[in-house]
């Protein structure tokens, strides 16, 4: 579920962060849900353990987790407002990337939006294909 894109310029901790972030935020993770372990994160992503443990400690500073000590990392149920902010700035960060893909390749705006609209609407229907 989580991945670790060497390209980018945020760092690990952070990416792990907005992922699991972005998972909560989708209900792709739910409240009580137990995160995978410092230790098999880290393995799996190839990552220096502290790293996860960093990124951990930050949800948990935030509230999106919640630690139970000798047991694990929990989503925690989060505030009714803080959850719909985060909903809607969700998608800020991946826009914010497209954009600027966009604005380096010279990209039309308005070709832009279509093609956006495009890959909505495709989405949308593969979403409806698999609920069938």
């Amino acid at each position: 579920m989580i991945r670790i894109d060497t390209n980018d310029a945020a760092p690990i901790y952070r990416q792990v962060m907005d992922q699991v972030k972005m998972l909560v935020v989708t209900g792709q993770l739910k409240p009580g849900d137990q995160l995978e372990s410092v230790s098999q994160l880290s393995a799996r992503l190839k990552v220096n353990p502290m790293t996860v443990s960093k990124a951990f400690s930050a949800l948990v500073a935030e509230g999106v987790a919640e630690r139970r000590r000798g047991v694990g990392i929990f989503v925690a149920e989060m505030d009714a407002d803080q959850a719909d902010k985060d909903r809607r700035q969700a998608p800020s960060h991946g826009l914010t990337e497209a954009a600027a893909l966009v604005v380096r390749m010279g990209v039309d705006p308005d070709e832009a939006v279509k093609l956006f609209r495009k890959h909505i609407n495709d989405f949308e229907k593969k979403q409806r294909s698999q609920k069938k």
